[in-house]
C-alpha cells in the first residue's frame, strides 16, 4: 500500500494525492532548478557588471561583433553531432535500465563525437575565413576576428567531449549535485573577461576567457559525476547501439542548428542586413526580456528528466499533466517578467547603458510578443525530445527557420523595419511551431485539439490584459518621454518593478488560470515550500 492509500487520500482528495504521488519529481524538480536558478542568478550579476565593460571599453562594434560571432559559430556546433544532447535524453529516457546500457550509451557518445569532429573543424575553418567580410570588418581587426572564431570553435570542438559528464548527471535527474560549484566559475569567467578588457586584450581576450570557462566546468562536472553516478564509466557499445544513437545524433545535430537559428538568428541577420552597431543596440534593449527564455529554460530543464522516465514507462495521462503544468508555469513566470520589462525596460537601459542603446516602445513590445512565443514552442520542443521522436519537430522547425530568416531579412533589408522587421519576420515565421508542435505533442500523448484550443483561450485573453497594462505604465511613468508621473533612478526602477511584478503575478494567476489549475499550481508550490522547511529544520 503506497503512502497516499494508506492515508486514505485518493477517494477524499484526489488531486493531493496526485501531488503527494509526485513527491520524488517535485523534490528533484525542485532542486534543480534552485541549482540552476542560482547559477542564472550569478551570470545575470556577471552580465549587468561585464556587459556595459565591454561596451565602453571595447566599443559598440566589438560588442556587436563578439555577439554576431558567438551566433554564427554557435552553428558550426550542429556539426559535431550533438552527441551530448543525444546522451541526456536517452539517459533521461532509460533511468530504469541497467548500468551496462547506460555505459555503452557513453561510449556511443563518445564514438559519435570523434565521428563528427573532421567536419566541426571543416566548418569552423569556413566561418574564421569568411566571418570578418560578413562583418564588414576594420583592416585592424580583421586577424584579432578570425583568431576569435578559431578559439570559440576549439571551444565548442572540447564542449563535445568534455560535457558527456553533465549529460549523464541532468539525464539521471541529478544537475542539483554541482549547486554552488558552477556558480563559482561563472564568477571566475566574469572576473576573466573584465580582466581582458582592462587589459585590452580585445575581442581575443573574450574568446580567450570563454574558453577557460568551458574547460573549468567540464573538469567540475567530471568531479561531481563521479561522486553521484556510481555506473557512471565508459562501455564498448553494440554496433546496432552505435547506429541508433548516430540516428537520434543526426536528428539531434538538425535541432541544435535549429535551435541556434531560433535563439540567436535575430542577431545574425540584424548583423548581416543591418550593421554591428545595431546588433548591440537590439541585444542591449532586449537583455531583461532574455532572462525569460533563460529562467522558463531552467524550469523545464528541472522537471524534463524526470517527465523523461514518466514518458519511457508509457504514462501518458501523467505525462499530460505535467505538461501543463510546465506550461502554466512557464506562462505565468513570462507574466510576472513581461509586464514590468514593457513598463520599465526603457528606464533601465538609460540608467544601464544609456538612451542611444534602447531602440523603442514598440520594439519592446514586439520583442516580448516574441520571447513568450519562443518560451512556448521552446517547452513543446522539449517534451518532444523526450518521446526520442523528432523526425517531425526537426521538418517543422527547418520550415519555420527559412520563413523566419527571409521574412526578417526582407524587412530589414529592403524595408529598413531594422529591430522591428527582425521581431515580426521570427514572430510570422514560428507561427509555424506554434501550431505545429502542440499538434505533434496531442498525437503522442492524445490531447485533443480542441482541448488544447480551450486550455490556451484563458490565459490569451490574461496575456492582452497584462500586456495593455505594461504599456499604460510606460506611459504614465517614462521620465524620457514625459509621461504624466515620470520617475528616474535606481530605487525607482527597482520599486516600480517590484510593484508590477506583484500585481502581474496576482492578476495572471486568478485570471489566467481556472479554480482547478489554481489549486494544482498553489498544491504544488506548497509541497515544495513544505520540502524545503523540512530540509532547513534538518540543518
Amino acid at each position: 500500500m503506497t503512502r497516499t492509500e494508506a492515508l486514505g487520500l485518493p477517494r477524499r482528495f484526489p488531486l493531493l494525492s496526485r501531488i503527494l504521488s509526485d513527491e520524488g519529481l517535485t523534490k528533484k524538480a525542485y532542486l534543480n532548478a534552485l541549482a540552476a536558478g542560482l547559477d542564472y542568478a550569478v551570470r545575470i550579476v556577471v552580465a549587468l557588471v561585464i556587459n556595459p565593460l565591454i561596451v565602453s571599453g571595447m566599443g559598440d562594434f566589438v560588442f556587436g561583433a563578439w555577439r554576431v560571432l558567438g551566433s554564427v559559430v554557435g552553428y558550426a556546433s550542429a556539426a559535431g553531432g550533438r552527441p551530448t544532447q543525444t546522451l541526456k535524453w536517452t539517459i533521461a529516457n532509460l533511468q530504469n535500465s541497467t548500468a551496462d546500457v547506460k555505459r555503452r550509451n557513453v561510449g556511443s557518445a563518445v564514438i559519435v563525437a570523434l565521428l563528427f569532429l573532421p567536419l566541426m573543424v571543416a566548418v569552423g575553418a569556413v566561418v574564421t575565413i569568411y566571418a570578418p567580410a560578413m562583418l564588414d570588418t576594420p583592416s585592424e581587426l580583421v586577424l584579432p576576428v578570425r583568431i576569435a572564431c578559431v578559439l570559440l570553435v576549439t571551444n565548442l570542438i572540447l564542449t563535445n567531449l568534455i560535457y558527456i559528464p553533465q549529460s549523464v548527471l541532468q539525464g539521471e535527474n541529478l544537475g542539483y549535485k554541482r549547486m554552488g560549484l558552477s556558480a563559482i566559475l561563472l564568477v571566475a569567467g566574469g572576473a576573466s573577461t573584465a580582466a581582458a578588457v582592462y587589459l585590452r586584450w580585445g575581442i581575443v581576450g573574450l574568446s580567450v576567457a570563454n574558453l577557460l570557462v568551458t574547460v573549468l566546468t567540464g573538469g567540475l562536472f567530471l568531479v561531481v559525476v563521479r561522486s553521484y553516478v556510481p555506473w557512471f564509466g565508459v562501455a564498448r557499445p553494440y554496433l546496432c547501439e552505435v547506429r541508433k544513437f548516430l540516428d537520434l545524433s543526426v536528428w539531434f545535430l538538425l535541432w541544435r542548428f535549429i535551435i541556434r537559428a531560433m535563439l540567436t538568428g535575430d542577431l545574425v541577420v540584424l548583423g548581416f542586413a543591418c550593421s554591428a552597431e545595431m546588433v548591440t543596440t537590439y541585444s542591449l534593449t532586449k537583455y531583461g526580456c532574455e532572462t525569460m527564455i533563460s529562467l522558463a529554460a531552467i524550469l523545464v530543464a528541472a522537471i524534463a528528466p524526470g517527465l523523461g522516465g514518466i514518458i519511457g514507462a508509457g504514462d501518458f495521462l501523467r505525462a499530460r499533466r505535467i505538461r501543463t503544468e510546465i506550461m502554466l508555469l512557464t506562462w505565468l513566470l513570462v507574466m510576472v517578467m513581461g509586464t514590468p520589462f514593457l513598463a520599465w525596460n526603457g528606464l533601465f537601459v538609460r540608467l544601464w547603458v544609456g538612451e542611444s542603446h534602447y531602440s523603442g516602445d514598440a520594439s519592446t513590445l514586439l520583442i516580448t510578443i516574441m520571447m513568450l512565443q519562443l518560451i512556448l514552442v521552446r517547452n513543446d520542443a522539449n517534451i518532444i525530445d523526450l518521446t526520442l521522436n523528432l523526425r517531425g519537430k526537426v521538418l517543422l522547425g527547418g520550415a519555420s527557420c527559412i520563413a523566419c530568416f527571409a521574412v526578417s531579412w526582407w524587412l530589414v533589408r529592403y524595408h529598413q523595419w531594422n529591430v522591428a522587421g527582425i521581431c515580426v519576420g521570427f514572430i510570422v515565421g514560428r507561427i509555424l511551431l506554434t501550431v505545429g508542435y502542440p499538434l505533434l505533442i496531442g498525437k503522442h500523448l492524445s490531447i485533443p485539439l480542441l482541448e488544447q484550443l480551450r486550455g490556451a483561450a484563458r490565459p490569451a485573453l490574461a496575456t492582452a490584459i497584462l500586456f495593455s497594462f505594461g504599456i499604460a505604465l510606460r506611459f504614465v511613468f517614462a521620465s524620457e518621454t514625459g509621461g504624466w508621473l515620470p520617475v528616474d533612478g535606481w530605487l525607482a526602477l527597482a520599486l516600480g518593478a517590484a510593484v508590477t511584478c506583484a500585481a502581474s503575478g496576482a492578476v495572471a494567476f486568478y485570471l489566467g488560470l481556472n479554480a482547478v489549475q489554481r489549486r494544482t499550481i498553489a498544491g504544488r508550490l506548497v509541497s515544495v515550500l513544505k520540502k524545503q522547511a523540512s530540509n532547513t529544520g534538518k540543518a
